[in-house]
């Protein structure tokens, strides 16, 4: 990587134009140094960390970047239950293994994630009937309002399906640490997701040997094409691009998939809703000369096959919002964080 790389070689879609201005972050104190002198200079900030959650411009970003290089964790032994604090730049799926190695309870569901650890409280990251928000016991940021450190306990992260204050308050705060609580065992969490649970042979609620999960999980999402891989395709994306909507009940389409929310409505699957509307796994491959499609493997992951720009996959992406708008009267909502760009 050069000294000064393009924002394609900080993101897992591998789009992106250069930086005004690049700054490696080692550790919290370097991160904030960097972060304080731009807006002193009344410069925009973009923090990186993993890159897994990005679509960013063809133009590239006109500002200062801040990347995450370093990571850390350390751990509380406190019988039963373990605290563990994790520094921002942590890869999120080391620290998992970590945890189902050691026998912490709690994140073997979330394996395979790309991304840093400080990235998760920000939309409450979850899979496979996991959230972040489930373990996490206190987030440690700087205000860039106050221009200080502050901490926030779980709950006063004010988590929800894929959000949280710091995702309602866009930049304002910069994750320093995360502190996860953990207990301890052989065992899983309670196992919520059928789709798993299938797989581990287990009843929904029953549990499974941690290190079982942890392959179960990896084995579907490399089935999805949701581990990433240099040499496959797939993999080249921001995850799944839109969210799981929430809709009355009233407006579910027939057959699509429901679940109840306490406030009564019903929240549905994007990828049932894509599927329908249109728009298969692959989709746009058949295009001679394509350079964004459907995953081969998952109709949520919008890929690059090579060469692509950033307006290919955002045309892509209108195309689907659009597809499934005018099919079902649903409005789609893209997950990655757009930088210098719109759907």
């Amino acid at each position: 990587m050069s000294p000064d790389p393009a924002l394609a070689d900080l993101t897992t879609l591998r789009l992106g134009g250069p930086a005004r201005r690049y700054v490696a972050a080692p550790d919290a104190d370097a991160l904030v140094a960097a972060v304080t002198e731009a807006d002193q200079a009344g410069e925009p900030v973009l923090v990186v960390g993993g890159g897994s959650n990005l679509v960013v411009a063809d133009a590239g970003f006109a500002g200062t970047v801040v990347h995450l290089t370093g990571g850390g964790v350390r751990v509380e032994d406190g019988g039963e239950r373990v605290r563990v604090s994790v520094a921002a730049g942590e890869p999120w799926d080391a620290l998992v293994a970590r945890a189902v190695a050691e026998g912490w309870v709690g994140v073997e569901a979330l394996s395979g994630i790309p991304g840093t650890a400080g990235a998760t409280p920000i939309q409450n990251v979850g899979a496979y009937g996991q959230e972040v928000a489930q373990t996490i016991e206190a987030v440690i940021v700087w205000d860039r309002a106050l221009r200080g450190a502050r901490t926030f306990t779980g709950e006063e992260c004010r988590f929800s399906y894929r959000h949280s204050r710091f995702k309602a308050d866009p930049g304002r705060h910069l994750v320093l640490k995360v502190t996860f609580a953990f207990d301890r065992g052989e065992l899983s969490a309670p196992v919520g997701y059928a789709e798993l649970a299938r797989t581990l042979g287990v009843a929904a609620g029953e549990r499974a040997p941690l290190a079982a999960v942890r392959e179960a999980v990896l084995g579907l999402r490399r089935g999805k094409g949701m581990v990433l891989d240099p040499a496959d395709h797939d993999t080249w994306s921001a995850g799944s691009f839109f969210t799981n909507p929430f809709v009355e009940a009233d407006r579910l389409p027939e057959g699509a998939p429901s679940y109840p929310q306490p406030d009564g409505r019903v929240k549905t699957s994007a990828a049932w809703l894509i599927e329908r509307a249109g728009f298969a796994k692959g989709f746009g491959l058949d295009r001679p000369g394509a350079r964004v499609s459907l995953s081969s493997k998952h109709t949520l992951a919008l890929t690059n096959r090579g060469g692509a720009t950033t307006a290919e996959l955002l045309a892509l992406a209108r195309a689907v919002r659009d597809g499934v708008r005018e099919r079902f009267g649903i409005e789609l909502v893209n997950e990655p964080v757009l930088v210098g760009c719109t759907l």
